[in-house]
């Protein structure tokens, strides 16, 4: 009976040894980065198993002949450590501008179902940087006229790799690149076109999480480039709530007029 004893004593603190080691294993580095509020990451950067975070924002864009309202709900989940994913769903609906009622306007429309993840693969201390790559999936939905007819359900899709780099030049002066092509493919005509995407930030850091930047999105393609800057601050409520503001200000003016965007944030 003494041998049965000493043997459960003895795998009981093996347990509670393998316990006490599993407790005290260090979570990864994680570095944090000021995120952009218009095209914002897949997950933080260094995200640890467990994260997730829900976005719901709303904004309007001037495009001269007519008004374009746009919103979306996305939801981000780490998976692992410094793997993330997100599912969003975007829409958008339109107005004529003032004296342009009879202009022809783009069907109403939940843009499309869009599927991304991310996996931060450094994460330096040293050089307070943290890179990642990424890719995100986009399946386009046709416009709401065109639900219920012999529409397909989906008109076509995007393809969008993107490499991101992040550094903290000190604790509070953050920046971030974000880029990668975009390759439109549309479904019925198999036609493709292809456009590269190089997103500039720059922002400054509160010492309790506010910030206050600008975003800088810029579009190549064969057409001229599309260049917004998009001033921007964001608010924390508390430790779960925050609220992101933010302008657009066309660079290149030949397509676009000025937007503003809210996005609310909620770290559950």
């Amino acid at each position: 009976m003494k041998n049965v004893f000493a043997i459960i004593a003895f795998t009981l603190n093996i347990v509670a040894a393998f316990a006490q080691t599993t407790t005290d294993k260090p979570k990864p580095l994680k570095l944090s980065h000021a995120e952009p509020l218009y095209i914002d990451l897949i997950r933080d950067l260094g995200a640890r198993k467990g994260e997730h975070e829900l976005n719901v924002g709303f904004g309007i864009n001037d495009e001269k002949k007519y008004i374009t309202y746009s919103g979306f709900a996305e939801y981000e989940f780490a998976v692992a450590n410094r793997l993330g994913v997100e599912v969003e769903v975007p829409f958008e609906m339109y107005a004529p501008a003032s004296g342009h009622t009879d202009a022809t306007l783009p069907g109403n429309r939940v843009e499309g179902i869009k599927l991304a993840t991310q996996y931060t693969f450094w994460v330096s201390a040293k050089h307070q940087t943290s890179m990642a790559i990424g890719y995100i999936q986009e399946m386009e939905l046709p416009d709401f006229d065109a639900l219920g007819s012999n529409a397909p359900l989906f008109k076509g899709t995007l393809y969008n790799p993107i490499f991101i780099a992040a550094k903290r030049l000190t604790p509070n002066i953050h920046t971030l690149l974000y880029t990668g092509p975009v390759i439109s493919q549309e479904f019925a005509t198999n036609a493709t076109e292809t456009l590269l995407q190089v997103n500039a930030n720059l922002h400054y850091v509160f010492n309790n999480g506010n910030f206050a930047g600008v975003e800088t999105n810029m579009e190549f393609s064969d057409e001229k480039p599309e260049i917004v800057l998009r001033p921007q601050f964001k608010v924390a409520f508390s430790k779960s709530v925050s609220l992101g503001v933010l302008a657009g200000i066309p660079v290149t003016h030949h397509n676009h007029g000025p937007s503003a965007m809210t996005r609310m944030i909620w770290v559950p």
